[in-house]
């Protein structure tokens, strides 16, 4: 079966920076695009960012500029990078590798931005 791990989460002050990580076994990771959500409490998940199998990458507005997936099919790890964090950060984040009609979730990791 496949299964991600992430890892990376914690506690950071407003303008710091995070990486989250997330390793995917059982599966042919370079043949599949990955996608990190994100979940704060009391809303609906949504999309943070995306790259393809060929590395192109998409970001939701509110984090362009400040956060950066990237993906080593070798290692098959994907990774988000995240700069200048805000309080609005704060949520569960998750990564997703598209796979059949649901795709593959990660358990998912907090990340609490706050002074």
């Amino acid at each position: 079966q496949v299964q991600l791990v992430e890892s990376g989460g914690g506690l950071v002050q407003p303008g710091g920076s995070l990486k989250l990580s997330c390793v995917v076994s059982g599966s042919i990771f370079r043949f599949y695009a990955i996608s990190w959500y994100r979940q704060a409490q009391g809303k609906q998940r949504e999309l943070v960012a995306s790259i393809t199998i060929d590395g192109t990458t998409n970001y939701a507005d509110s984090v362009k500029g400040r956060f950066t997936v990237s993906r080593d099919n070798a290692k098959k790890t994907a990774s988000l990078q995240m700069n200048s964090l805000k309080t609005e950060d704060t949520a569960v984040y998750f990564c997703n590798l598209l796979i059949g009609r649901d795709g593959v979730w990660g358990q998912g990791t907090q990340v609490t931005v706050s002074s």
